[in-house]
Order: structure tokens, then sequence, then C-alpha cells
């Protein structure tokens, strides 16, 4: 294995211009604390923005790049003009809040969008120009959810991951995005694409299974001829950081100085950047009530606020400090005395030492964002208390509320809810907070955020594993030409053609899936040459078939194998068949079409189809397991097999199958080339008929008894063309 290539929208270090000397500050927030911890302490380099623009560091270049070179990090230098409109403009005027469910601050700009996507370019040339073929690239987060598919672009055997640090929102939130599909794509070049919780990434896959169409099964998703992997790791951090810091000399000054100030008095804390999603007027609203209610609790105890400045040039955040401002004035006012100040506001970003001080002898932590990613400060609250004493008031609607279920939960837009909350976290005995807190510790402290980054790459290694098995099964061009050279050489040959989604794209409707004119073209030219024999085996009624292929030269099967006519004969049934059990299951079908709206009953002659792709992806897979479950108890008896396809539930007689049929052909001579092509699971019971030396290949990847796959249509039309000798061009499907 290679370096780990991290790349995210800033770097670990800040710098930043004064009197015209350039300063390097470690960075805030989230990404940069969690991964800041230990990236080091691997073979990595971390690319990003070091926070600085273009314009102010003329001639300075070569001493940052050296500077920020020894700290493992690679520096991408962004001008004003994009900060202003990528970063302030498209990633924190659209993405933020449509992602975290603020749809009335979010701003929909083509300008901003196409900043957007320059930076994104920008950070691909990097990335392109320095990865070694053994890296691991790990893009991170919001900024850069364009940057997977471009380097695939560049790269296409690249070992990418993605992970995203804040929500990823419900479709109904998140087809409000134009460019929607562009960003759906971009993450779709990653290997693995990561979420915090089970919440966000099944957000995702019903985005990416109603915007772009392409189904998933236990996460993975089949797309652009790749397989990409779709989980949740919840991101952890530096435990054992936190957990011993209480032990360092200038934290326990801090402690000492902190406890001089507020005496006895009971100290909540409340840690966060000074943004519009982390509810910070709400938690000052409710603790406002809770003195309100609670006026015993006066003097006794301090609310200590720490916000830190963010995106101080968004107009909402400018809003946001004003409010802030005077709702701690005048709760202050209000309930303040000589003596006492209720509010303790820090606005400005503390020092490790101090943070931990805090943490320490907090007794209550209140963090109650309106919608969070994740929310790391819990974590660190909870792993700063080694004497296990202290409460977390948790917001239900953070991504740690999913590992943190000892915490006290509320609604943060509850201020009734809050206000009790605090309330009972102050009057909790000890006991109880020393219980709740060390089975939260050892939960933090197994999964912590090396774990974390571990279970990732590995996860993506294995994902890269599989892909490279899916690809040894590929139709290489040394395989194809030794497949047409067989074919030439043979004196007798049996081609087994599904049709839907093999030659032609699926689609329901009879009229649109009839065969255009180069297809048949193609099929009349294989079938006609006398060392042939074609059959097409298909889900079609006979009356379909015969109608779009009875003229031509070859076999055909319908229903699945109940009706089979071979080359100049007539239609016969497989075996004899009844279908008088018709009418018992078709009035159960329709119910589930009534409960279904885009929901359609197929009637053939000796089966029933229940068709739900036009459905409502969730409800139509819903309504399709509740229908099958139903139908499997009443047929039990009556000698039927209910199948489930692709986007189908078929009710049909046991023992019919594409490879009975196919076996009738198979069977008649001793062929010296057999070629069966399909692309769904009932092309998988002619697979298992075939002789041992033949050639099977599937449409697509996925599971399949296929001994080889072609990624497309198309691929499978011009392999028939260099078979049938032709040469025009079947690229405009």
């Amino acid at each position: 294995m290679g370096r780990w290539l991290i790349i995210s929208n800033r770097l670990p270090i800040t710098i930043v211009k004064r009197e015209n000397q350039l300063q390097f500050h470690a960075s805030a927030g989230g990404l940069a604390t969690g991964l800041g911890s230990f990236y080091k302490s691997y073979k990595s380099l971390w690319i990003g923005w070091p926070g600085i623009t273009l314009e102010k560091i003329k001639g300075k270049r070569g001493e940052i790049e050296e500077r920020i070179l020894a700290e493992n990090c690679y520096p991408i230098f962004l001008s004003q003009y994009d900060i202003e409109n990528y970063y302030y403009g498209f990633c924190n005027k659209t993405l933020w809040p449509l992602f975290h469910y603020f749809t009335q601050y979010t701003t929909y700009s083509k300008n901003l969008r196409e900043a957007y996507r320059r930076v994104n370019e920008l950070f691909c040339k990097t990335v392109v120009k320095i990865a070694n073929p053994d890296d691991i690239i790990w893009v991170h987060d919001y900024h850069l959810m364009l940057l997977p598919r471009l380097i695939r672009e560049r790269l296409p055997e690249a070992t990418i991951g993605f992970f995203l640090h804040i929500p990823f929102p419900s479709l109904e939130v998140f087809r409000l995005l134009p460019g929607r599909k562009e960003i759906l794509n971009g993450l779709l070049g990653a290997d693995l694409i990561g979420f915090h919780t089970y919440d966000y990434v099944l957000h995702f896959l019903a985005s990416i299974r109603h915007l772009l169409g392409y189904e998933h099964s236990f996460g993975q998703i089949m797309a652009k001829g790749r397989t990409i992997k779709v989980d949740a790791f919840p991101m952890g951090i530096d435990y054992e950081r936190f957990a011993n810091a209480v032990d360092h000399k200038e934290v326990q000054r801090e402690i000492k100085k902190i406890r001089k100030k507020v005496g006895e008095s009971k100290i909540i804390l409340s840690v966060c950047r000074l943004d519009y999603t982390k509810g910070v007027p709400e938690r000052l609203e409710a603790f406002d009530l809770f003195l309100e209610m609670n006026p015993e609790y006066r003097e006794k105890v301090s609310f200590v606020l720490v916000a830190v400045p963010s995106r101080t040039r968004v107009n909402q955040y400018m809003l946001l400090k004003r409010q802030v401002d005077e709702l701690i004035g005048r709760i202050n006012g209000k309930h303040g005395t000589i003596g006492w100040t209720p509010i303790w506001y820090i606005y400005g970003s503390l020092p490790f030492h101090r943070l931990v001080a805090l943490y320490n002898i907090a007794d209550v932590a209140l963090v109650t964002p309106l919608r969070d990613g994740m929310n790391l400060i819990a974590k660190e609250f909870i792993a700063s208390k080694r004497d296990g004493r202290g409460v977390l008031v948790l917001s239900e609607m953070t991504g740690a509320a999913k590992e943190l279920g000892e915490a006290i939960m509320v609604n943060p837009n509850n201020r009734e809810q809050v206000a009790e909350a605090l309330k009972e976290a102050l009057e909790m005995p000890e006991e109880d907070q020393i219980e709740r807190n060390r089975i939260m510790q050892i939960r933090l402290q197994r999964y912590d955020v090396i774990r974390w980054a571990n279970e990732f790459v590995d996860k993506l290694l294995d994902t890269k594993k599989a892909q490279r098995e899916l690809g040894q099964r590929r139709l290489t061009q040394e395989m194809r030409n030794s497949l047409i050279d067989h074919y030439l050489k043979s004196k007798r040959r049996l081609i087994l053609l599904d049709y839907d989604g093999t030659l032609i794209p699926f689609v329901v409707r009879p009229e649109r899936a009839r065969p255009d004119e180069r297809l048949l073209e193609l099929l009349r030219s294989l079938s006609y040459e006398p060392k042939n024999e074609v059959v097409i085996i298909s889900g079609r009624d006979k009356a379909t078939l015969e109608n779009w292929f009875g003229g031509l030269n070859m076999g055909l099967v319908a229903e699945h194998g109940v009706w089979i006519k071979e080359r100049g004969g007539k239609w016969e049934m497989i075996e004899p068949l009844k279908n008088d059990w018709k009418g018992e299951i078709r009035p159960i079908l329709e119910i589930y079409v009534d409960r279904t709206p885009g929901a359609f009953i197929e009637e053939k002659e000796f089966s029933l189809v229940w068709h739900y792709r036009m459905a409502d992806p969730e409800l139509g897979e819903v309504r399709a397991r509740e229908l099958k479950d139903a139908l499997l108890q009443l047929t039990v008896n009556l000698n039927l097999g209910v199948l489930e396809g692709n986007k189908v539930i078929e009710i049909k007689n046991i023992g019919i199958n594409k490879g009975r049929a196919a076996l009738r052909w198979i069977k008649k001579e001793k062929w010296g080339f057999i070629l069966a092509i399909g692309d769904d699971w009932t092309d998988d019971d002619v697979f298992a008929v075939l002789p041992e030396l033949a050639y099977s290949i599937k449409v697509g990847l996925g599971p399949s008894r296929a001994r080889f796959n072609l990624d497309s249509i198309m691929d499978i039309r011009l392999l028939l063309e260099e078979l049938g000798g032709r040469h025009a061009s079947f690229r405009g499907l």
C-alpha cells in the first residue's frame, strides 16, 4: 500500500498574514481536529487550501510550500474570487444550508455552481500530478463532491474513497438542488462513499435510485461498469488525548483558575461554532426558561457559552452574531445580580488546555444543534470525564445521538424539554452519571478516530478487491479474440439470446420495446448463416415474439420457457399446463395494483406478472415484499412458483424456466460452439445447463453463473456484429 492522500478544502494548518508577516496556526473544525491528531503517524500527505488567498502571498509562495511540505501537507492556492464564489458562495450559501435543511437560506446560482466546479477541477489537477498508482486517495466533505469523478476520469484505476462529514438530506430536500445529478455522479467516481449514520446512507441511496435510476443491493451500487460501496462509519475522536489531558499541568492550572471564578456554582457548558445549524439562540432561550421555571438555581449555576467565529462574511452569520449578542445581554440583564452573571460568553476559539479544563469542570454539557452530521464536542466531553461525573444533554438531531444513547436526549426545538433536561441533569445522582458515562466511554474508547480511519480504508480496499474480481470476469480483448476464433472455426454453432436488457433496453410496454431495423438486420445476418442456429429466449408472450421475429430463420421461446417454436416450425407448449388458477390469483394482484400507483398486471397465457417499474421505487419494494409473502401462502398447494425479478413479481407453473427450454436445442446435436447471453436472474437458468466449454455472458456486473461480463447492450451488439461479419455501428444506442 502506498501513501494516504487526504484531500479536504482546508489543511490542518492555517496561514494568517499580519503586518506583512505570515503566521501558521492549527486549523479549527471537526475534520482538522479529528484527522489532524493521527495523520502524521502514517505515510500520508494532506492536500488542501492553507487559508490564505493568492493575492496575499506574492513573493512568499515558495516559503509557504516548503514550510507546509515539512508538515506532510501540500497546499492548493485559491484566489479571492474563488473563496468568494466557491467557499463563501456555493459551499456555504447552497450546499451547507440545503444539506442541513435550512432551505430558506439556500442560494441557487449558476455562477456559484461554476466556481465550485472550477475549484474541484483545480484540486483534481493537483491530485493527478502528485498521486502514485498505489496511493489511497481519500476525499473529504461537501466542498469536493465533484472531485472523485474528476479524478476517476484521469486515473481510472485509482483507489478513491469519499467521506461526507455533514448530513446527507432526504430526497425531497436534495432534489431541490440544481445540478443535483452532477453532484451524485461526482460522488459515484469513488469506490467507497462513507457517511456518519445509516440514515444518511439511506437518503443517498434513495437519491441515487430516484434521480439516476441506479439500484442497489446491501449498499452496493452497480454503475458505469463498476461496483461502488456505500456505508456508515461514525467518526471517532482521539480518545486517549482527551482522557489523559486532565493530568497536564496547564490543564490543572486552568481548572483552578476557573473554579476560583465560579466558586461552588454549577457549570453548564456549550461549545460550538457560531452557525445557524447549531441552535445557539434556541439553547439560550431554553436556559432563560430554565431560570424562570427554577428560580432556586439563580446564583447557583453559570452557563458558559464558547462560540467559535464562523463564516463571518456570510450575511446569515452576521445576523446570527447580532441575535446572540442581544439575547445574552437580555438574559444577563433579566436574571443577573451584582455578584452573578448567568451567561459567560467567550467569542473565539480556545487552546486545547483551556477547552479540556472546561470539559472537566463542567457539570452539564448542553449540545443541542438543530442538525449536525456527527458532533465531536459531545464525544470529547464524555472522554474528558475521567472521574465519570457530568451529564451530557444531547440533541437527537446529531449523528452522535446514534452512539451516545445514555445521554439525555432532547428535541432542540422544544424549549420546555431542554429546560427540563437541564434540571434533570443538574439533579442526577453521581452514581447514575458515572454509570451512564462509563458505558459511553467504553464505546468511544473502542471506536476511536484511528479505528474509524482504518475501518474506512479496510472497507475501501475490500471494495477494490471485489471490483478486481468482477473485472476478471469481464470479457477481455484476448478472450474476445479467442471467442471469435472459436466461432469462425466451428462447423455448427448455437447462439441463445435473451431480448429485454440484452439486445434492447428493458421497457415494460411492448410497443416501446420493438426491435429497431439495425437489430433486425443483425439477427437476420446471424440466423441465415448456414452454420448457425439462433434462438431468442424471452419472457415476452408468443404473439409479440411472432410479430417481431416470426419472419426470421430462428428459434423462439416465449414466457420464460412455456412456449417453444423451432426454426420453420409451429408454436408448442413445453408440457401441458393449466391456467385455471388465474381466477384465484388475479384479484390479489389487483389489490396491490390499487395500493401501488404506477403498478400494473401483465397477463400471459400461463403466467401473471405484477410490474412495479413505474411505481415509486421505495413504495414498490415494500408492496412487492408484502405481495410475495401473500402469494407464497396462497400458492403452496397449487404447483405454482412465485418469482421475483427485475421490478416484477411473476406467478407461473413450477419447473418451467429458460434453462429447460434451452436444453431442447443444446441436446439436439453436438455443437462446436455455444454462446448464451442474458442480463438477469432468469438467464442464469440457461447458463446453468450449458456445457463446460460454452461461452456465457451477462450484461452488466453483479453475481451470475455466466463466465464473462460485458458492460452494456452496445457491447453485446458490437460483439454479435463481429460474429455476423457486419460493419454497421450501433454506437447510437
